[in-house]
C-alpha cells in the first residue's frame, strides 16, 4: 500500500469534507468507535485479468465485506485509487461501476477529495451517504467494474485500488487492494519545480531581486492540460510591503497584478513533458513607493502549481526566501561654496547588470510530485543572492580640485564621503 493510501486511511474520518457536503459530515463521517472497526474487505481476481488500456476493455472483480462480530456493523464504501505518475485524475479518467450480488440494490458515484480519485457506492433506496448494515457474522458481495477512460493521462501508469470505508468500520490491516496494470507500459516520472536566485541589489533607482522559476518533467508521456502557477508573497510583520512583481513575458518585463493576494503567471501549455526540457519563467520583485517597510526584510515567495483545468487541486507548493531592501532616499546635494570655481566631477555610476555572484545567503527548495497527489518531497538547499551596485558602508571619494589665482595660493583638495546602500 502506498504512502498516500495509507495516510488517507489513517485520517479517513477527517478527510470527507469534499466527498461529502458539510450537512452530512457530522452525521455520516464522525469516527466510529474502535469496537466498530472490525470489518474486512476481500477483492477477487479481476476478469478477464489483462492490463487496462485507455478507452479499452474493463476488468470486473467481486468485492466481499465480512463482519466477524456478533452484531451488525455499518459499512460506508470507499474505493481509493492511487495512480503512479504526476498527473491528477479527472472523474471520467477511470470507468467505475458497482452492482449488487448478495447485497441491497446499489448505486455508485465518484468523488475527488484532496484532488484524488475515489469511488463510493450506497443503497439505491437511500441517500448517497447511507451505508450498508453488514449482519452479525455475515457478509455482503458486490461486482465492481473498472477501466480507463480515453483521456487517462499519458504520463500516468499502473495504479493501486484499495477497498476501505470512510466511516472507519474496516479493521486496521483489513483493507484489501489490487494493482492494476496499464498498457502500454510507461516509465512514470515526476514534475520538478524550483527557484533559482539570479541577483539582488540596486538596479537603476530601484532595489530589485531577480529569480528564475523552473519546471521540468521526467518520464514518458505529457500533461493533458496546461499547468497554472500562482505566487503568494509574504513577509514578517503587518506593514504594507507594496510589492511590485514583474515577469519576463514575450521578451519584455510586464507587471503581474495580484487577485485575492495571488499573482497568476502565464500558463505552461498543454503537452508539457520530458521532451519540453526545462521551462524557465524569469521574475523580478521590488518594493513600491507606498511600502511601509523601512529596513532590509526577508521576503517569502511561494509558487503553487496545479493543472489549469478540471482537477485543479495543487500539485505542489515550493517556497523560497530572500532579502529585499526598501527604496533608498536620494542623498542630499551639498551646495557649492564658489559657483565660479571650476570642478572636476566623478564619472556617472553605470547601471548594474544582474550577476550570479553571491553575497547574501537565501533559502530555496526543490519540490517534486510523483503522482501521489498530495505527497511532495522537499529538499532544502542554500542558494545565493548576488549584490549589484555599490556595497553597503562602502566609501566613495570624489575629489574636487579648485584653482585659486589670487596671491598665488596653493591648490586645495576638498573630500567628501558619500554612502550608498545596496
Amino acid at each position: 500500500m502506498s504512502v498516500r493510501t495509507a495516510a488517507a486511511i489513517a485520517v479517513v474520518a477527517g478527510v470527507v469534507t469534499t466527498l461529502l457536503p458539510l450537512s452530512a459530515t457530522a452525521a455520516s463521517a464522525a469516527p466510529a468507535a474502535d469496537d466498530h472497526a472490525v470489518l474486512r474487505t476481500e477483492m477477487g481476481a479481476p476478469v478477464p485479468g489483462g492490463p487496462l488500456s485507455r478507452g479499452g476493455a474493463t476488468e470486473t472483480f467481486d468485492l466481499t465485506v465480512k463482519n466477524p462480530t456478533g452484531k451488525a456493523v455499518e459499512y460506508k464504501p470507499w474505493m481509493l485509487l492511487d495512480p503512479k505518475g504526476p498527473s491528477l485524475l479527472q472523474r471520467d479518467d477511470v470507468v467505475f461501476k458497482v452492482e449488487a450480488v448478495d447485497a441491497p440494490a446499489t448505486k455508485s458515484s465518484v468523488g475527488q477529495q484532496d484532488g484524488g480519485w475515489q469511488g463510493t457506492f450506497s443503497p439505491s433506496a437511500k441517500d448517497a451517504y447511507a451505508g450498508f448494515d453488514i449482519p452479525a457474522n455475515g457478509k455482503m458481495t458486490w461486482k465492481v467494474t473498472i477501466g480507463l477512460g480515453a483521456n487517462y493521462p499519458t504520463n500516468n501508469g499502473d495504479f493501486n485500488f484499495t477497498a476501505t470505508s470512510y466511516n472507519n468500520s474496516v479493521a486496521t490491516g483489513g483493507a484489501d487492494s489490487h494493482l492494476f496494470k496499464v498498457d502500454p507500459q510507461t516509465k512514470t516520472g515526476e514534475l520538478r519545480t524550483w527557484f533559482k536566485q539570479v541577483s539582488s541589489g540596486k538596479d537603476g533607482q530601484e532595489q530589485r531581486a531577480y529569480l528564475d522559476l523552473n519546471y521540468q518533467a521526467t518520464g514518458d508521456g505529457a500533461f493533458g492540460t496546461a499547468l497554472a502557477t500562482s505566487l503568494i508573497l509574504s513577509h514578517p510583520g503587518e506593514q504594507d510591503a507594496d510589492f511590485r512583481l514583474q515577469a519576463l513575458i514575450d521578451g519584455r518585463w510586464q507587471d503581474v497584478k495580484a487577485e485575492d493576494s495571488r499573482y497568476a503567471l502565464p500558463n505552461i501549455a498543454k503537452g508539457f513533458g520530458a521532451a519540453s526540457g526545462v521551462h524557465t519563467q524569469p521574475l523580478r520583485l521590488s518594493l513600491g513607493k507606498n511600502s511601509k517597510l523601512t529596513k532590509r526584510t526577508t521576503i517569502t515567495m511561494e509558487a503553487e502549481v496545479r493543472q489549469a483545468e478540471g482537477n485543479t487541486w495543487p500539485l505542489m507548493t515550493v517556497p523560497v526566501k530572500f532579502p529585499l531592501v526598501p527604496i533608498a532616499e536620494p542623498a542630499p546635494t551639498e551646495p557649492t561654496t564658489n559657483p565660479t570655481t571650476p570642478t572636476t566631477n566623478p564619472s556617472p555610476t553605470p547601471t548594474p547588470t544582474p550577476s550570479s555572484t553571491s553575497s547574501s545567503a537565501v533559502q530555496q527548495a526543490v519540490v517534486t510530485t510523483t503522482g501521489n497527489s498530495n505527497v511532495t518531497t522537499t529538499g532544502s538547499s542554500t542558494g545565493s543572492l548576488a549584490t549589484t551596485g555599490a556595497g553597503s558602508s562602502t566609501g566613495l571619494y570624489a575629489g574636487l580640485a579648485a584653482a585659486l589665482v589670487a596671491l598665488g595660493a596653493a591648490a586645495t583638495w576638498l573630500g567628501r564621503r558619500r554612502r550608498t546602500h545596496a
